[in-house]
């Protein structure tokens, strides 16, 4: 028998809606020990109540050290596998600062819910059953860290909250899942994906996410120039584009060497130093600007805190980035 460490975060799954106020809201008691009589056939389970908190609470700080509280336990010879169980605001970032951190074959898997745990077609118990089911699959090891909602299994690279409150909310957009859960079998549809591990002692840098839009104001971003920042990311338009009204400010931060990483606000496709005029990405590539591609803005910013804490030089954190 498999042995698999659930460990609990808090989030929605977490929660119940209150009767009076008809708010869904954290709970004093951890309802998901209700769910560990249905787990047991998969192995032995141990739950632990690490954090209990609605995702948008979640820092990086808390993330990095649920990192360690993982690396802990799946350094135990007799642990197979690691469930998480995570409010959904969040989870995507969590979960890639996860699989950037940890190093281990072991599996690794993150699970929520969209319907709090009295609500009628709660999800949190099958998502969790369905979790510890890949944990416990020897073939899900080496496939990093693994996001499991709505009968998929999607790599924590590649996945992204895609709506408000629909169960079928995690997606991965250019690549879909890698894996599918059913009743009776658990299926993946592609081999194991390469991973970069990159260890760190601590996550401590102060990295802003910036959204471009039509008609921005330079005088909207001087704090960029002013903050104690260690780097940036933007979200460009379509092929790695900004206002020409920013660049002043782009130009800047790569003169003092702080790190400015693009990436596009669409989610598909790639950025590129395509375009010359004022702003385009062929000029962002002249003036130092790192390009990333397979990535949304705030994983970006997640690579880029924790490629921070290993090196600053820009040419080894852009061949971190390619």
């Amino acid at each position: 028998m498999s042995k698999i460490i659930i460990i609990n975060t808090g989030g929605t799954i977490a929660m119940a809606v209150d009767q009076e106020s008809d708010a869904v809201k954290p709970q004093g008691n951890q309802p998901l020990h209700h769910v560990t009589p249905h787990l047991e056939k998969f192995g032995e389970i141990v739950m632990e109540d690490f954090l209990n908190l609605p995702s948008p609470h979640m820092t990086p700080e808390l993330m990095f050290s649920l990192s360690q509280r993982i690396q802990h336990h799946i350094s135990d010879d007799s642990v197979a596998g690691i469930v998480i169980t995570h409010g959904t605001d969040t989870l995507e970032e969590t979960a890639y600062l996860l699989d950037l951190v940890i190093s281990s074959t072991k599996p690794v898997v993150v699970t929520g819910a969209m319907r709090s745990s009295n609500e009628l077609g709660a999800d949190g118990p099958i998502n969790l059953v369905h979790s510890v089911r890949v944990a416990a699959l020897p073939d899900s090891a080496e496939r990093g860290v693994l996001v499991v909602f709505n009968d998929e299994i999607h790599a924590a690279r590649y996945v992204t909250k895609t709506h408000t409150s629909n169960v079928a909310t995690f997606q991965s957009p250019q690549h879909g899942p890698i894996g599918l859960i059913s009743k009776k079998s658990i299926q993946y549809m592609e081999a194991q994906l390469p991973r970069k591990h990159m260890d760190i002692q601590k996550i401590s840098v102060n990295i802003p996410l910036i959204k471009v839009v039509t008609g921005m104001k330079v005088e909207w971003l001087s704090f960029l120039l002013e903050s104690d920042i260690d780097g940036v990311v933007i979200e460009a338009f379509g092929a790695g584009n900004i206002p020409p009204s920013i660049v002043p400010i782009v130009r800047a931060l790569c003169e003092q060497q702080k790190p400015v990483v693009l990436v596009s606000r669409c989610f598909n496709g790639y950025v590129q130093d395509l375009y010359g005029y004022d702003g385009g990405g062929h000029q962002l590539g002249q003036m130092g600007v790192i390009f990333s591609n397979g990535l949304n803005g705030q994983k970006a910013r997640i690579k880029l805190m924790v490629a921070c804490e290993t090196t600053r030089d820009l040419n080894k954190l852009r061949e971190i980035f390619d």
